[in-house]
């Protein structure tokens, strides 16, 4: 798929899909798509939880369809579950975990490139589930987020440590 300026559909199970830090996600507009100025993604992840992290150019949001996410952005913590919408600015220490799930979701970011990110740490999806679980590979991953401005600052949220606060 490449930029159209005419625009485009896709089907429910149209799109790229990859597999990324046991979770689905499923490319439904990249960079080539928007002439740059976004990517939307659907995941699907179920116990799923990023390092914490900041991306140095772009803002990311999720719309959370189905299931429930606990979110830390700077210093707040907040829950998101059905219908709620995330926002993350750039350069924000940021991270989240599946507290009840699976979710179902749309991520946004801007500008486009996040694609780009996660089809180099991932793999093509072998099929529409998820994948089993593994321990990510932190040294590709911190690799992969220098060369697309991201940086790791820190470990994962756990639902112990949710359950701490």
């Amino acid at each position: 798929m490449t930029f159209d300026p005419a625009g485009y559909v896709l089907a429910e199970q149209d799109g790229e899909h990859v597999w990324f830090l046991d979770t689905r996600m499923t490319v439904k507009a990249g960079g080539d798509q928007t002439g740059g100025a976004f990517t939307l993604l659907e995941w699907a992840p179920q116990g799923f939880g990023p390092p914490r992290h900041i991306h140095e150019a772009e803002d990311e949001a999720f719309y959370i369809l189905d299931g429930e996410l606990v979110v830390d952005c700077g210093e707040r913590r907040s829950v998101a579950g059905p219908g709620a919408f995330v926002f993350l600015p750039r350069g924000i220490p940021h991270s989240f975990v599946v507290s009840a799930g699976p979710v179902r979701g749309l991520q946004i970011t801007s500008p486009a490139g996040f694609e780009r990110f996660i089809t180099e740490v991932g793999r093509p999806a072998e099929h529409l589930g998820l994948p089993e679980p593994s321990q990510p590979d932190i040294p590709r991953l911190v690799e992969a987020g220098r060369r697309h401005g991201n940086e790791i600052v820190g470990p994962p949220i756990t639902l112990d440590s949710e359950r701490s606060r």
